[in-house]
């Protein structure tokens, strides 16, 4: 029996000890731990899919992803949380190739190095241990004019990789731009390390917190970039498939939440001793008005599909320009094969903020330029505009925000916590815990690590 059901419950609802609102990454890590501590739980998910901002559309054969793939770091895995242990990652290529006028320069393999054409590349070799992207940086060699900056900024990761989270989290605080540009060169800055965060945050104005952009590039400089296997949906997936069948109802709109009781458009009332809300921000103060909004970095996403791929590594390529309109792109199917048929070509590529009119014009013309071949034949599977896609984290950034709003209600997401998928599962569990503690239920015996990144 399937653990993920219509919405269809006969008008009825029902009886629950826990409702939770929202069926992505925060809201089935929280039902996973509340099931587990041996609670009756329903979650409700108003679209037909769950997943949230991690769904993954199948159109063709392809696996889409709607709004970008959410990148993550293979020493800081989410399967190192309760629930997604079988979560398969595949890596890119070590390192991120950068354009920038013409050029690339391949950051964090054997060594960084440098190609005046299209971005074709010598097959990658794994990355090894901590500190191999720093060190690869520090070991860069000596070239005019860039030999300097490379080495500031491998000595400036290798610093960052070996200081612990808590440090970091207790610097003083300001944006980005100004902790960068006060420790490297502006160049190395806006050629190498603002294209990197707007991949790894979706900022790329360097707005964030300094604490949070270096916690991003310490994770850099220790890890190596994954994707989930089959999509992002393969992690929703994962956690929805270890709940009891029928926990997961999509398609239920629910109008009004209270300690005691979810009411719905079309399914009834469920009853419950609590709930946990686990939409997105704006949702969740819509159904409990008084909740702090926070602002937002909209994406854009597109996905095309070539007769020919592009080749080289699959690596994801970094565009240092500003104007873009692209700001990263890569082979999906390179680094993961199973999110195209055999024999296709799926290329991913983000733009972030507001995106232009002619968007996809735009895109393929720049497409065109970063893989240094005619785009005239691919064709576009999907386009999707997010305009709430990643919550920002300007100075004063809070990445542990109260998740109980009083016993019985809590609320979680990664606007409670980091804008990262690891963020958004670690403030589910932070609900989960605080409502088990609140009805005095035996916590389980695993916790989650506490989320830094």
């Amino acid at each position: 029996m399937s653990t993920v059901t219509t919405g269809d419950t006969g008008g009825t609802g029902g009886t629950f000890d826990v409702v939770v609102v929202g069926a992505g990454a925060a809201g089935l890590a929280a039902a996973h731990r509340l099931t587990r501590a041996g609670l009756s739980v329903a979650v409700l998910e108003a679209e037909p899919w769950i997943g949230g901002r991690m769904a993954t559309a199948s159109v063709d054969g392809f696996r889409l992803d709607r709004v970008g793939p959410p990148l993550t770091l293979s020493y800081e895995e989410p399967r190192t949380l309760p629930g997604l242990d079988r979560l398969a990652l595949r890596p890119f290529a070590p390192g991120v190739l950068v354009h920038s006028d013409g050029r690339y320069a391949r950051w964090g393999a054997s060594h960084p190095r440098r190609a005046a054409g299209a971005p074709r590349t010598a097959g990658g070799r794994s990355v090894g241990g901590a500190f191999s992207v720093a060190r690869a940086l520090v070991s860069a060699p000596r070239r005019p004019a860039a030999s300097l900056d490379q080495a500031r900024l491998g000595a400036s990761l290798v610093r960052l990789a070996a200081t612990p989270p808590q440090r970091i989290l207790a610097r003083p605080e300001r944006t980005a731009r100004e902790a960068l540009n006060a420790r490297l060169p502006a160049r190395t800055v806006q050629g190498v390390l603002r294209p990197l965060l707007a991949a790894l945050l979706a900022d790329p104005d360097l707005g964030t917190s300094s604490r949070r952009a270096d916690l991003a590039l310490r994770a850099f400089a220790r890890g190596r970039l994954a994707v989930p296997e089959g999509g992002a949906a393969a992690l929703p997936e994962l956690l929805a498939a270890g709940l009891p069948p029928g926990t997961v109802r999509t398609g239920v709109r629910v109008t009004e939440a209270s300690v005691s009781r979810v009411t719905t458009a079309e399914h009834g009332v469920f009853r419950c001793r609590s709930v946990v809300l686990a939409t997105g921000a704006r949702t969740a103060a819509e159904l409990l008005p008084g909740l702090r909004t926070p602002a937002f970095h909209a994406v854009t996403v597109l996905h095309h599909t070539a007769p020919v791929a592009p080749t080289g590594d699959p690596v994801l390529l970094l565009e240092s320009d500003p104007g873009g309109p692209v700001a990263h792109t890569s082979v999906m199917s390179a680094v993961d094969p199973g999110r195209a048929p055999a024999g296709r070509a799926l290329i991913t590529s983000t733009v972030l903020g507001t995106p232009p009119d002619d968007t996809e014009r735009r895109v393929r013309k720049h497409l065109a330029t970063l893989y240094g071949t005619s785009t005239d034949e691919w064709e576009l599977l999907a386009l999707r505009h997010t305009p709430d896609a990643v919550p920002a984290m300007p100075p004063g950034h809070d990445g542990h925000r109260s998740v109980r709003l009083l016993a019985g209600l809590y609320v979680c997401g990664d606007h409670r916590a980091t804008s990262t998928p690891r963020g958004a599962l670690a403030s589910g569990h932070r609900a989960a815990r605080a409502l088990l503690t609140d009805l005095g239920v035996r916590l389980p015996a695993e916790l989650p690590a506490r989320e830094t990144a």
